[in-house]
């Protein structure tokens, strides 16, 4: 039997002019709990039915920062991480099209979010942009 031979396609050099970036930069995230208690005590909380936002701005003019959380009240571990999932995607096409700088965000889950249709959960972002006075 011949054995079988696996050949690498290399991507295009990014600093050619014919490559083409179909993704924007990620987010910066928050991870650590320092952070997200400095946002909670300092920024802007923003309460709607599918999340609640807190908002907190920064002194630069760096791309947001984000910071998801869930808690267990919401659900065993699969439901709280499918909420998470959903206000990630959620905060990531908002942002692409509509970014923010200078400020960390915490988006976090409530027992709603899950069963909230997604056009309904991406226009409670919005609003909640808008009333932390984000955008």
């Amino acid at each position: 039997m011949p054995a079988i031979q696996h050949t690498r396609i290399l991507p295009q050099d990014p600093a050619s002019s014919d490559a083409v970036s179909l993704h924007a930069e990620p987010p910066g995230r928050l991870k650590k709990r320092a952070e997200f208690l400095r946002v909670a005590s300092k920024g802007r909380k923003a309460p709607m039915p599918g999340l609640v936002l807190q908002a907190m701005p920064r002194q630069d003019d760096l791309p947001a920062r984000l910071g998801f959380t869930v808690t267990k009240k919401v659900g065993n571990a699969v439901v709280r991480n499918r909420t998470r999932r959903r206000l990630k995607e959620a905060a990531r096409l908002l942002l692409r099209e509509h970014p923010v700088t200078g400020v960390d965000l915490v988006l976090i889950g409530r027992d709603g979010t899950r069963a909230r249709s997604f056009p309904a959960l991406r226009d409670d972002l919005v609003k909640a942009l808008k009333r932390a006075g984000v955008t």
